[in-house]
């Protein structure tokens, strides 16, 4: 049995490890975090770690990801050096999720070579959230829990009291998701077909499915540039849904997204979680609501360090 439960945290999202810290009733490790004038990273870990049970959260998200993602690795490596008892990467956020496979000659597989700085780093476990692919699990050797930030978003959209509502999915991967949250709200399923032409681009065509008179909820993992979720609203505004509320759980909103949610007239409001920090978007998107997964990786920090079950998380 493992010591003292640590957790330490870098600078991607400090304020998420605050929230989880104080939902557990612990102190939040001190940690410094820095880089020298020629830009390499600096890490220190301000306390004793030997043999404790360590958690290290740090979503490898933007603005900074490969920063981030290398303090990640030199955290762990720091605390392996320390002689830590077991070394828990808590990524609420995984960042290069979406090159998980070949596309491409002479490409690489980037979800792979992340998976790999984090195990030679001396990572014991990793923690993450609504992975991209689910398949990423396969690309470590030590155990992964990929939790569901469903209970967390499902609990808000029922905040909303629409009762003629239909679950959408915005594209045809992401229908195990929406079928996921339409038999948790007894609703119906739609799919968006889309056509995608470049990276960073897509055109939504019609629409798989009745959604006219209803309320359309659009579940999706993460929010990009946002030119899915736009399409998404317009197409089906003009199949004659009367209200389009948006959920996804990783807030990415890089390039022209903000601009292009609030130009949206057809999108009311998206919902999303703190698995990365969103700085001054919140003030320039009102549109935007966000909700904490720091209760639910408490619990799970909770239940791995105690031995007890994390399945039961997975609702």
């Amino acid at each position: 049995m493992f010591s003292d439960l640590k957790i330490v945290t870098g600078s991607s999202n400090p304020e998420l490890a605050r929230k989880i810290c104080d939902h557990m009733g612990v102190q939040l490790t001190p940690t410094l975090a820095t880089a020298f004038s020629d830009g390499e990273l600096r890490i220190e870990i301000g306390d004793n770690v030997r043999e404790d049970d360590v958690f290290v959260v740090q979503s490898t998200c933007p603005p900074e990801v490969n920063r981030n993602l290398m303090q990640l690795c030199l955290m762990i490596d720091a605390l392996k050096r320390a002689s830590a008892g077991r070394i828990t990467a808590v990524m609420p956020y995984y960042g290069y999720a979406r090159q998980d496979r070949k596309v491409s000659p002479r490409a690489p597989i980037s979800a792979k070579l992340v998976a790999d700085f984090i195990s030679v780093a001396g990572a014991d476990r990793v923690v993450t959230i609504d992975l991209h692919a689910g398949q990423i699990q396969g690309f470590f050797d030590c155990p992964v829990d990929n939790l569901f930030a469903a209970p967390v978003m499902l609990e808000s959209l029922r905040d909303l009291h629409e009762d003629n509502i239909v679950i959408v999915s915005p594209d045809a991967g992401g229908v195990e998701r929406a079928r996921h949250y339409a038999k948790r709200m007894k609703a119906p399923l739609a799919i968006v077909d889309k056509r995608r032409d470049k990276p960073n681009q897509a055109q939504a065509m019609h629409v798989i499915g009745d959604v006219k008179d209803k309320v359309a909820i659009i579940v999706d993992d993460m929010i990009d540039t946002a030119g899915t979720l736009c399409a998404a609203a317009e197409v089906l505004i003009n199949y004659g849904a009367t209200r389009i509320v948006a959920c996804a759980t990783h807030a990415v909103l890089s390039g022209p997204a903000i601009d292009r949610i609030n130009s949206t007239d057809s999108l009311s409001q998206v919902i999303v979680t703190d698995t990365i920090p969103l700085g001054d978007k919140l003030e320039r998107c009102p549109k935007l609501k966000v909700v904490s997964v720091a209760a639910l990786l408490g619990k799970t920090i909770h239940n791995i360090h105690t031995g007890s079950s994390v399945s039961v998380l997975f609702v």
